[in-house]
């Protein structure tokens, strides 16, 4: 090995080691994989996905558990995509992977009109396909590419044009019930996915969908968080840390805290007001006052 290229990997090592840390720890504090998982990692061929991989397979060998890993890929039918990338990479690597075709860009294109986002048609129509591949192949466990920033974005476009604080969970049981995903990358900041991905040279596939659509909202809310973590360094440590440290009765939700329930405890030998005591008055509750009709 050349001088040159063990420099090269100890760069690489040296980015991929808080990575490990980061996607460890919160394996470990939702319980994301257990002992004989079957592990579907959903490969779109992007940087996040590739990382993913890459860290779940080095910590299938030094894990204290027994896992399996199966990479999938979705083949959507865009135009140009290059079939042979993947299946040459991971065939390479050993890895064990399926590729699926369904045509579901044609179906996109035809229901979502010209420079309208086709992000929730595209994502359902490939959460389906992925969630019926992994119940035929017996996964205990869909695995997910996002990131902390990609948790932060959603928070906050579910908040700007959603009303609702919402993000998304690090892990998620399907609505019916069948399929578990994971997202084992929730710490992990999208900075230091980037530049390890550069440093391990990836082919990186690009999506012809949502990859395409510049003017997305969700571009505008990421420029947001990367404007606020280059002014303020560790911002978005704090934001995704106070998603872990939730007050329900310093909130405003009604289901989550029972505000109208809230009084204060009589005090010792008192036994509280007893409209018996004041015969002669009529006591009405309005709107938020206490009227008094004599």
């Amino acid at each position: 090995m050349t001088q040159t290229a063990s420099a090269s990997s100890a760069d690489t090592a040296r980015l991929f080691q808080p990575i490990v840390k980061s996607v460890g720890q919160a394996i470990g504090d939702y319980r994301m994989i257990e002992p004989g998982d079957r592990v579907m990692v959903c490969l779109s061929g992007g940087k996040d996905s590739y990382t993913l991989l890459d860290v779940l397979l080095h910590l299938q060998k030094k894990a204290p558990i027994d896992f399996e890993v199966v990479a999938v890929n979705l083949d959507q039918g865009q135009p140009g995509f290059p079939k042979d990338v993947l299946p040459q990479y991971l065939t390479q690597r050993g890895i064990p992977f399926d590729i699926l075709t369904q045509d579901t860009y044609r179906v996109v294109k035809q229901k979502i009109p010209e420079g309208k986002t086709t992000c929730s048609l595209c994502s359902r129509l490939r959460r389906g396909i992925l969630y019926a591949h992994a119940r035929q192949i017996g996964a205990t466990k869909i695995a997910l590419g996002h990131h902390r920033d990609d948790i932060l974005e959603t928070l906050f476009m579910n908040m700007f044009f959603g009303a609702r604080l919402k993000a998304m969970p690090p892990k998620l049981q399907s609505d019916d019930g069948s399929n578990v995903v994971i997202r084992p990358l929730a710490y992990v900041a999208e900075k230091d996915i980037i530049k390890y991905a550069q440093a391990r040279e990836f082919p990186i596939i690009p999506c012809n969908l949502c990859g395409s659509q510049e003017n997305l909202q969700r571009r505008v809310v990421g420029g947001m968080l990367d404007t606020w973590e280059r002014e303020y360094p560790g911002r978005l440590h704090n934001i995704l840390k106070s998603l872990t440290r939730v007050t329900p009765s310093h909130l405003l939700d009604r289901d989550l805290y029972d505000f109208a329930g809230l009084s204060v405890p009589p005090a010792e030998g008192d036994r509280g007001f007893d409209a018996e005591d004041y015969p002669e008055r009529e006591f009405l509750t309005g709107l938020g006052e206490l009227t008094l009709l004599g």
